[in-house]
């Protein structure tokens, strides 16, 4: 068995030291945070407090129905309440959580889960039963819950209890990555039979003391966590929708903790005293889409010349303020099974050039949609445009609604502005880059592709399974339909007066929103 906090080697992808089989343990008793420099000096942590965190809030219809997740704050009060069996390391690979271990069958198509020692707020036991009843609730056909998808490769039916520490998932097929499953978002664990979320019991580091929906949560310290008492005596999630009301509050001292700064916004702040900057790198993606199945983006040496048109780092600095890193057209820099040997691609106009006369394609004129859905968005396509008419190209920019606009852009149009968060990049071709993709946006189908993704479910040792991966996606290099420029980095800022917030973790991963690792001084 290998530990799965045990060093991982990231050399383009992660390979456990002489893995072949795909069983964890867990570490006990401790987090996975990083201590990073300021916080060793800030000596040991520190009882006691309530902790005011304020985050972008869903209004009046607020619930704490972890399954109902859906914003960020939603998110980090379900991570708060409840735990999941698993969660996304800093490099988005799984690690345990209430699964202590988990063990596969030789065809990886049968996985066996052992709960470790845990109780919910009420102090009845988890069990298996809590497991089969919360994954049953998310994957009802009626039911609409986001992590519904993420569960399909269940065969819940034939899932079962082997005893109340144990859990059998049957699954449909092969499925090597599998925990990405236990970690998908919003796959909290609730007690048996639970429908009413108004006082949520869970399993989490903090118990539910009260709550106005669009307003206030407030949770005290669970002293009984399987993990840990939190530092906290209690957090306090404060609703603050706009980015100025957030920030105000903190320089007022209404709250000692605000979520998702815009990157002028951190800028102005950063080094004043006033306020800490935090910044969360590879947390979101950014890039544009090109539907690979309709003109004139169906010819490969379209896309390529694309590839070269953009300047990365205009874009970075110019739509992102320069908080992000540059992208290289391949989704996850930094994550499991990322391919960094791959050449940085850079700007090459000449090159650019050459490929759309090759393809019958100088003179181009192209519509690129865009919202202001997301950071960025709008100035991005502006800076791509000056950038492709120095290679000929007439970009006619189309704004449109920031509401629908992911809908608008699934299936509609040619050339789209596009952004991801943190996900494995398992996930990311299973759920944008097969045939039967729900959300395929670049319109990649091909069966080969597919078949190498099948394959590597399939295969057992890891080292075999990250070089199926590093084919796929040197694939999506050479020819792919994203063109991904930057990651953008998440930003928080906090009062002078917080530490052991978690500086490596992106945004919906483990130690991002880790309040039971924070503590006031």
């Amino acid at each position: 068995m290998n530990d799965a906090r045990s060093s991982l080697a990231r050399r383009g992808f992660l390979i456990a030291t002489g893995a072949t089989a795909l069983a964890f343990t867990a570490a006990c008793g401790t987090g996975t945070t990083i201590p990073d420099a300021k916080n060793a000096a800030e000596g040991a942590p520190k009882q006691g407090g309530r902790l005011r965190a304020a985050f972008a809030g869903g209004g009046a219809n607020e619930t704490l129905d972890p399954h109902a997740a859906n914003l960020f704050v939603d998110a980090a009060r379900a991570k708060a309440l409840f735990d999941k069996l698993a969660d996304f390391g800093a490099d988005l690979a799984a690690v345990p959580r209430l699964a202590e271990k988990w063990e596969p069958n030789d065809a990886l198509d049968t996985w066996k889960i052992t709960l470790r020692k845990a109780a919910f707020h009420d102090g009845k036991p988890l069990t298996a039963e809590d497991v089969l009843y919360s994954y049953r609730r998310i994957a009802d056909p009626k039911g609409t819950f986001r992590a519904k998808a993420s569960l399909e490769p269940i065969d819940l039916d034939a899932s079962r209890a082997l005893d109340p520490s144990t859990v059998e998932f049957k699954l449909k097929r092969p499925y090597a990555e599998f925990p990405n499953v236990l970690a998908a978002f919003g796959a909290y664990i609730v007690p048996k039979d639970a429908t009413a979320f108004d006082k949520p019991i869970g399993s989490g580091p903090f118990s539910f003391v009260s709550f106005k929906p669009g307003s206030s949560l407030v949770v005290k310290r669970n002293d009984a966590y399987w993990e840990g008492a939190p530092h906290l005596d209690e957090l306090e999630f404060v609703v603050a929708s706009e980015e100025s009301a957030r920030v105000s509050a903190l320089l007022g001292g209404q709250v000692e903790y605000a979520h998702e700064l815009n990157p002028a916004t951190a800028r102005t702040h950063e080094g004043k005293g006033k306020i800490e900057i935090v910044r969360l790198p590879g947390s979101a993606m950014q890039g544009f889409v090109m539907k690979t199945d309709r003109p004139p983006f169906n010819d490969p040496r379209v896309r390529q010349a694309f590839f070269l048109i953009a300047d990365r780092k205009e874009l970075v600095d110019g739509a992102l303020s320069g908080a992000g890193d540059i992208g290289n057209d391949l989704f996850g820099k930094g994550y499991q099974y990322y391919p960094a040997g791959l050449p940085q691609r850079t700007q090459d106009l000449d090159k650019a050039r050459a490929l759309l006369k090759e393809a019958g394609a100088e003179g181009l004129k192209v519509t690129l949609d865009t919202a202001p859905a997301a950071t960025g968005f709008v100035e991005a396509a502006g800076i791509f445009k000056e950038q492709a008419a120095k290679a000929g190209v007439t970009v006619e920019i189309k704004v449109g609604n920031k509401d629908t606009y992911w809908k608008d852009i699934l299936n509609n149009g040619t050339f789209a502005s596009y952004r991801s968060g943190a996900m494995p990049i398992e996930s990311h071709i299973s759920q944008r880059l097969l045939t039967g993709s729900t959300t395929n946006a670049t319109k990649w189908q091909h069966k080969d592709f597919d078949d190498l993704y099948q394959q590597a479910q399939s295969t057992r040792d890891v080292t075999q399974r990250g070089a199926l991966y590093e084919r796929m996606q040197r694939r999506l290099y050479d020819e792919g339909g994203f063109l991904i420029w930057g990651f953008a980095d998440w930003i928080i800022a906090t009062a002078p007066t917080v530490h052991g917030v978690s500086k490596q973790a992106p945004a919906n991963t483990l130690d991002w929103a880790r309040f039971d690792k924070i503590w006031l001084a």
